[in-house]
């Protein structure tokens, strides 16, 4: 699903909705519609000012896209385990963002330079799977990791595999996403 932006600011209230919940806030009733029924994966990304306050997301689709979306707002506002749980007062400074997810396409990239030509650096979310360990950074991460082979390296680091060294069983993923900021709806 590639939601419409009318659509994108329904999510971005389920998002909003759920945290409050779970901080015991009032709610603003937003209600998903029928096409938000159907399996969807997705990341809410929670900033602070302009830094990073939380990112809880699922890669691949196995619930309702509404359900996917509250649920991980919830583990991001809550559960993030780089961060202590999110305040009421720091909630009432946060920004959120969601991110839909495509399906993700799967290539053994053998060598980085395999899998520098299945990348397209700037456009796609990339997932690195290798030896029982994997990570993944969405397509917004080029932002601040413009050059290829740092956002391989610092990937490879966030999944816990040597900086240095191309494993031989990489696997690498990659999708696309449609993003939803709370500060351009």
């Amino acid at each position: 699903m590639k939601p419409s932006p009318e659509q994108g600011k329904l999510l971005l209230a389920l998002a909003r909705d759920a945290i409050n919940q779970a901080l015991d806030l009032p709610r603003s009733g937003a209600s998903p519609t029928p096409e938000f029924a159907a399996d969807g994966a997705c990341f809410v990304t929670l900033r602070i000012h302009g830094e990073l306050r939380g990112c809880i997301g699922s890669l691949e689709a196995h619930r309702p896209l509404a359900e996917d979306i509250e649920a991980n707002a919830r583990a991001a506002a809550l559960g993030d385990p780089r961060f202590p749980p999110l305040s009421r007062r720091e909630w009432r400074q946060t920004e959120v963002e969601v991110s839909v997810l495509s399906p993700v396409l799967w290539r053994a990239c053998p060598t980085e330079q395999d899998a520098r030509e299945w990348i397209r650096p700037g456009e796609d979310g990339v997932v690195l799977a290798s030896s029982g360990r994997r990570a993944t950074y969405l397509p917004q991460v080029w932002e601040q990791l413009p050059e290829i082979g740092r956002f391989l390296a610092e990937l490879r680091r966030k999944a816990g595999l040597p900086v240095d060294h191309w494993p031989a069983d990489m696997q690498v993923g990659r999708y696309s996403v449609s993003a939803f900021h709370e500060e351009e709806t």
